[in-house]
Order: C-alpha cells, then sequence, then structure tokens
C-alpha cells in the first residue's frame, strides 16, 4: 500500500526524500487516471480526455519536476498546459476555471511549508480545491496500480516515456491573462489617484515580482522586499503570519508605508501589516473585505471555518448577512461556494476567495481588494482596522502547535474530543460546543478556545480568541495542559 496521503490541501513532503520523481509519477499517474474516469464519464473520448493544467511555485527544481508531471500527464491522453514560469496556485486555478476544455489542474507546491518540502494540489474544472472523495479516489489508484503490478511493471508504470505519450505537452503563458483578469476586478482609476505607497513582502515565494508589478502599475509606490530567485527563501518559512512575516513589518514601520502585504508560498494567502508595524491578521482581514464587498454593492452568503473570529459574525449579525461556519479546510468551504449564493469564503490561515473570480483563495486580489479600499476611503490601513474595532470591539486572538506523543494523541482523540465538557474555562462560563472538528467551547463575552488535532502530523493546534492578549495566552495554557495531561 502507498504510503503517500493526501492532507487538508495535497500531498507534501521533503525533496528528495518523500518527494522524488518516482512518488511524483506515482501521484500524477494516479491523478490522471481519476480525471480521464471522470471526463468519460461526462462524455470526453477514452483516448482524449481534455485538457490539464500543471503548474508550479519557486521550489528547488520546482519546474523540472512539473516537466515530469506534464509528461506523465500526457501519458494519459490529456492535452497538457504548463506553465512557462513560477505561477500562484489561484493563476493555475483561474486558468483552469476558464478554459471550457479544461478538466482540472495539478499544482506542484507546499504552500507555507518550509523551502526543503515540494507537493501537489490537485484542481477541479471549476477551479477549486479536489474534495476529499477525488482525493481518495486517487489514493485507491495508486494502490491499486502498485497491487496489481511486479517491481519491473510498476517502475514501467511510473517512468515518464515521452517517445510513447499519445497526449501533448505545451508551455504557456498563464501570468498575462490571469493578471489582466485582476486589473478588471478593482477600481484602478481610484487606485491611482490615491498615491499609495505599499510594501510587497512574498517570502520569497509564487507571488514575488507580480504582486509589486501590477501595484506599480496602477500607480502604487511600492517597495518589495524578500524577492530574490531563492529556493532556500532564506530561512523563513513562507507563511504569513509572525515570526515570519518580521523583515516586512519593520520596513512598513520604518518607511511609514499605508499598508504591508505578504504571500505564502504559492500566494493563495495573504497577511497584512499597518503603518506603524502592527501585524493584521486574517480575522481582520477577512472582516475588512466582506465590509468592503458590501460597500461595492455585493451580497450573499459569508462562509468562514470553525476557527474563524467572532468578529466576522458581529459584522455579519450587523450587516444582515448569512454565514456559514465549516471545519478547518478551504475544501469546505469550497464545497458552499458550489451551492451557490456565496459572496466571500476565508478562513483563518488567510486564504480568503470570491466564488465570483474562482472559486479558490487569492491572496493577490485580497491584497488588491485592501488597496481598493484605503484607495475609496482615504485611510491607510491601521486607520481602517481601528474603525473596524471601535465599531465591532476589540478581539485578540492567537495559536500555538503542540508536538504530542501517541499517547497523548490518543487520548486527545478518544477522550478529549467526545467526551470533555467544562462548565467554566479560566474562569469565564462556556456558552456553547463544537465538536466537528476537534473541539472548541464558546465563552461569554464572544471568547472561544479550540483544539483540533492535525491530520497528517502527530502535532494538536490550540486556538484562543479574547478581548485581552492576557486572556488569549491564559486560554491557550489551559488548552495545551488539557492535551498534554489530558481532560
Amino acid at each position: 500500500m502507498s504510503d503517500i496521503h493526501f492532507g487538508t490541501d495535497g500531498w507534501r513532503a521533503i525533496i528528495g526524500e518523500g518527494f522524488t520523481e518516482e512518488n511524483l509519477r506515482k501521484v500524477v499517474n494516479a491523478a490522471a487516471l481519476i480525471f480521464a474516469e471522470d471526463a468519460a464519464k461526462a462524455g470526453a473520448k477514452a483516448d482524449a480526455p481534455g485538457v490539464l493544467y500543471v503548474g508550479h511555485d519557486c521550489r528547488l527544481d520546482a519546474h523540472h519536476f512539473a516537466e515530469i508531471a506534464a509528461n506523465t500527464a500526457a501519458n494519459h491522453g490529456f492535452r497538457v498546459k504548463l506553465t512557462q514560469d513560477y505561477c500562484p496556485t489561484p493563476t493555475l486555478c483561474w486558468s483552469v476555471a476558464h478554459d471550457d476544455e479544461a478538466v482540472g489542474g495539478i499544482m506542484l507546491t507546499s504552500s507555507h511549508n518550509p523551502a526543503e518540502y515540494l507537493g501537489v494540489k490537485l484542481r477541479m474544472a471549476d477551479g477549486g480545491a479536489s474534495p476529499k472523495e477525488f482525493t481518495d479516489r486517487v489514493e485507491q489508484a495508486m494502490d491499486a496500480i502498485e497491487n496489481a503490478s511486479d517491481g519491473a511493471n510498476a517502475q514501467s508504470a511510473n517512468s515518464a516515456n515521452v517517445s510513447n505519450k499519445v497526449g501533448t505537452v505545451a508551455e504557456v503563458d498563464l501570468m498575462t491573462p490571469y493578471l489582466a483578469a485582476l486589473r478588471e476586478l478593482v477600481d484602478t482609476e481610484a487606485i491611482r489617484a490615491a498615491n499609495l505607497r505599499i510594501v510587497v513582502d512574498p517570502l520569497f515565494g509564487a507571488g514575488r515580482a507580480y504582486l509589486a508589478n501590477l501595484l506599480r502599475d496602477m500607480g502604487v509606490e511600492v517597495v518589495e522586499i524578500n524577492n530574490a530567485a531563492d529556493p532556500t527563501f532564506d530561512g523563513l518559512h513562507p507563511e504569513p503570519i509572525p515570526p515570519w512575516v518580521d523583515r516586512g513589518l519593520a520596513k512598513v514601520r520604518e518607511l511609514g508605508y499605508d499598508a504591508l502585504f505578504i504571500n505564502d508560498g504559492d500566494a493563495d494567502r495573504i497577511g497584512a501589516g499597518d503603518s506603524r508595524g502592527n501585524f493584521v491578521n486574517p480575522h481582520r482581514i477577512i472582516t475588512l473585505i466582506t465590509q468592503h464587498m458590501v460597500n461595492r454593492g455585493e451580497t450573499g452568503r459569508v462562509v468562514s471555518t470553525i476557527t474563524a473570529s467572532a468578529l466576522l459574525d458581529r459584522l455579519c449579525r450587523k450587516l444582515g448577512l448569512e454565514l456559514i461556519s465549516t471545519p478547518v479546510g478551504f475544501k469546505w468551504i469550497y464545497g458552499e461556494m458550489e451551492k451557490g449564493g456565496v459572496m466571500v469564503g476565508g478562513e483563518e490561515s488567510g486564504g480568503i476567495g470570491l466564488p465570483g473570480h474562482v472559486k479558490e483563495r487569492d491572496g493577490l486580489l485580497m491584497a488588491l481588494l485592501l488597496t481598493e479600499t484605503m484607495a475609496q476611503t482615504g485611510k491607510d490601513l491601521g486607520t481602517l482596522v481601528d474603525e473596524m474595532l471601535e465599531d465591532l470591539g476589540h478581539l485578540e486572538f492567537a495559536r500555538r502547535g503542540l508536538t504530542v506523543s501517541d499517547a497523548q494523541m490518543s487520548n486527545f482523540r478518544n477522550q478529549t474530543i467526545p467526551n470533555f465538557a467544562p462548565e467554566k474555562v479560566c474562569g469565564s462560563r462556556v456558552v456553547g460546543e463544537d465538536r466537528r472538528d476537534g473541539v472548541k467551547f464558546m465563552l461569554e463575552g464572544d471568547a472561544w478556545v479550540m483544539m483540533r488535532p492535525s491530520g497528517t502530523e502527530p502535532l494538536v493546534r490550540i486556538y484562543a480568541e479574547a478581548e485581552t492578549t492576557d486572556k488569549v495566552e491564559a486560554l491557550l495554557d489551559w488548552a495545551q495542559g488539557i492535551v498534554e495531561n489530558g481532560a
């Protein structure tokens, strides 16, 4: 049985260890089989199942691995469109969604993971994240291929024999049409007239140069940092949260610019900072974006995960918007987007998307929308956040990742999650609970604390929100004690 498994969003492993050419071919062979199977059910010819897009981020040898993925998919009859250069994941998603012949996409990225990792994200015909049902079938196909083959045949099945391929591979420019589409989604004239100054930090990832140049084309004065072609990421983790954003926060404070925008390794997430060097977390960003979309005349449901801030709930109640809560992972938000009627969807990690653009997160678009907000209001990002908190009330948020033993994880999964039910937490009364994804306790005053196990690592993540940072830290300490010592 294969030891390759898809987590919350894709398969990831260390380059040269778990992420090898052989394992990549296993994944792409199985994914292509399932894409082709679904295409045949939709009426496609067995030897011409349609178009598959292949993209990649800025990891070591990523384009080489993408070529292997493209040729492997072409062996299944697909006409493969391979990106000419590194691209954000939302670029691949948008390209798939706007090609009527496309049946899906394969993105080589490890998102926010450290530089030594690479992985595969699979995307559906509408550009959205592959649901668990689809990736389960891919894993089953990998197992079936291995079980049906002896060593020699398995090696043959997993080789990229370009001379025998029946499909085609063409390198294409994905960025130009995608960037043009982004320009159409915001008021470029208002942005041009606002004389904004912005620091951009792509964290050495796939957003580098693209967002900075897009803003410059709109008349924004931009300073871009961490933008070298460095597959080591200079030791930074490409995740737009502290401490990895500290360089950007220092730079925006030094320059006194209107905002800092940070993207993760494949630019589907966003973080931000204000002119004072304060980090603006994704909870506050999605709340600002939701208000801005309403100001633009949009309406519809708002979807976020179980780890979303109570700020968003307060705003939605104030505006009369329906707020849907899902388990952690954008694929659950995508599931709500498929039903229709969604205005915006976002998650605590900074992945926010507008289904009218593509049913996927887009860190570049979110930066442009925040820029448009500043341009149209004449206020910098810090002022917008201050006014929002004055209106909705002040809440702080933090999270931790706890590495646990097998025994601790077993006790947490089998005892704490289903059975633990305190009446009070840190002196605050428990007013509700949610056990769909770990366990979350809602407390009086809109505070809450949550504990959930990782699906792929020996890790329990704990989250808390309250009116003060001291209360947040107390809640996290309490949760850590429960996880490590048992309920």
